[in-house]
């Protein structure tokens, strides 16, 4: 018999800086973290290399903070091929911005990404997946504001965040609405009547051999693509280590040197590719010129 066709995952990629982690603002209060040096540049040029030397493409959902300080950055994502989405502004958590500052949120962010990389931004991911049931409006304003996805649904049970009986795998209207909006929920795979989580911290914390066996899990036994995702600082074991508690310093620092070993892994075992290219709901309409063509 033929050799059923390898599934295609999404990847995606939340832009910022190592020190917009909760972490570090529990720590060190929003007046510290400004006075440590920035390193997002470098750590997400090295994340483009290990993609391009993969043949692997993703979505880089960015915060409107890191596109305004370094366009060319953005600009660099885009021009790799990769898909650009939103991360909000500066990574505050929606359910502290509440509905009218969150609006003004994704509006800024969302016109200061597109400013920079020079396409139009569809997709939306919430910073530290802080759109939660009591934040229904949330998902109201992406489709106001023109957005055609989120993917800030996490369906598992977590400290932080987490919509444990979500739907696992894409669909519309996100958390029960009827809005002309897709979700995109970050990957888990089911074990034990149990959602896992995969990618982030998780990615970090868990062995190698953990993360396979999810990903082909949900690709040969579910027959779904995988959401991966992971942050460019998480391939750079020799960031700041500013003092933390014992508990921060695990959540963050965690699995840094293996980090990389384990992405190329992946990429080398599994075909990765960004979410408007993996999923066909959110798939741009092409235009009529190049239909033509």
């Amino acid at each position: 018999m033929p050799e059923t066709p390898r599934l295609v995952n999404a990847l995606t990629v939340d832009v910022e800086e190592y020190y917009h982690g909760v972490e570090f603002t529990q720590a060190l209060g929003v007046d510290g973290i400004q006075r440590l040096p920035s390193r997002v540049v470098a750590q997400t040029e090295r994340l483009l290399d290990v993609l391009d030397a993969h043949g692997a493409r993703g979505t880089f959902f960015t915060l409107g903070l890191v596109a305004q300080r370094y366009p060319r950055l953005v600009r660099e994502i885009a021009g790799r091929g990769h898909e650009v989405a939103s991360h909000g502004w500066d990574h505050r958590l929606v359910w502290e911005l509440g509905a009218a500052a969150f609006r003004a949120d994704v509006r800024r962010a969302k016109h200061a990404v597109e400013q920079a990389a020079g396409v139009v931004v569809r997709g939306y991911r919430a910073p530290n997946y802080s759109i939660r049931p009591d934040t229904p409006w949330a998902f109201s304003i992406l489709a106001e504001e023109g957005f055609v996805y989120d993917s800030s649904i996490y369906p598992v049970v977590h400290d932080r965040y987490g919509f444990p009986d979500a739907p696992r795998f894409a669909h519309r209207g996100p958390g029960g609405s009827d809005l002309d909006l897709w979700e995109v929920p970050v990957g888990t795979a089911r074990f034990a009547r149990t959602n896992l989580p995969i990618g982030g911290g998780f990615f970090r914390l868990f062995p190698l051999a953990c993360t396979r066996a999810a990903v082909a899990s949900v690709n040969r036994a579910e027959r779904q693509p995988a959401v991966l995702y992971v942050h460019p600082w998480e391939l750079d074991p020799d960031q700041p280590r500013p003092r933390m508690s014992w508990a921060q310093r695990f959540r963050h620092y965690t699995g840094l040197r293996t980090a990389e070993r384990k992405l190329r892994a992946l990429l080398a075992e599994f075909r990765f590719a960004a979410i408007e290219t993996v999923f066909d709901q959110v798939r741009p309409a092409r235009r009529a010129a190049a239909r033509a063509s």
